[in-house]
């Protein structure tokens, strides 16, 4: 399966509360499940979700708690409309973690997906995990398309693999920040750590148009939590490229 979001293949562009022990904040203990303000859907599409997304949606939260993962710093409680702008993107587990850390912060984030991929019977499973469907076929390109879902919904909150893919050298697409700009809409940055298994959101940056000086801010963050990470030192020469026009954006 092919999508275009954090943790499940190529983007078009792609700090937390600690939670309790997985015994007793398992969704599948007895216990009540932290309720969730659900994202996935304009308010005038709600419905009940498929089973089959419900059951996906539990496995994830059980993999979260079992693995012991926790949140490092919190996500900015009053954002309705953000993109969230992941890295580094090395495991396709990066989705499962996000979904966890998010849950944790009672939000259900979404991502884009090719438009075929919401057809027939995943349509519906595909939209309640929070897909966002990309036709590139129409007049309207990618960055249109989502500026439009940001408009059309009171909360949404856009997961993106800023990298676009595992096979990278921490160069940064750009897509993220077209669309952040487009939607008028401010970029949150989050950082995973597989070793340490921690997910820490950044302060809600609001983009200038000044992608340079933007994208080094943003590097800047995420070397403060994983300075010799060799990645995030390109990430931030690619900024600092940028800005002295020797990159092209």
């Amino acid at each position: 399966m092919r999508l275009i979001g954090l943790g499940l293949s190529v983007c078009s562009g792609s700090s937390l509360k600690p939670p309790l022990s997985p015994l007793r904040n398992s969704p599948d203990c007895g216990q009540t499940p932290r309720r969730e303000r659900d994202h996935t859907l304009p308010e005038k599409y709600a419905r009940k979700p498929t089973l089959a997304s419900r059951i996906v949606r539990r496995i994830i939260l059980a993999i979260w708690y079992i693995r012991g993962w926790k949140i490092d710093s919190p996500l900015p409680k009053h954002l309705k409309k953000y993109v969230i702008a992941g890295a580094p993107h090395t495991t396709n587990w990066d989705f499962v973690f996000f979904t966890g850390a998010t849950h944790e912060e009672g939000i259900r984030p979404n991502f884009m997906g090719k438009h075929t991929l919401f057809q027939g019977i995943m349509k519906n499973f595909m939209l309640d995990m929070g897909g966002i469907p990309v036709d590139r076929r129409k007049s309207a390109n990618a960055t249109e398309q989502v500026a439009a879902e940001f408009a059309a919904r009171d909360h949404l909150a856009l997961v993106i693999a800023c990298e676009g893919t595992r096979k990278t050298d921490g160069k940064w697409k750009s897509g993220f920040y077209h669309i952040a700009r487009a939607a008028d809409v401010p970029i949150v940055p989050a950082f995973a750590d597989n070793a340490r298994k921690i997910i820490s959101f950044g302060e809600p940056l609001m983009p200038s148009g000044n992608y340079g000086e933007d994208l080094l801010k943003i590097a800047e963050w995420f070397r403060s939590k994983l300075p010799d990470y060799e990645r995030f030192k390109v990430l931030e020469q690619q900024a600092r490229d940028i800005i002295a026009g020797k990159n092209d954006v």
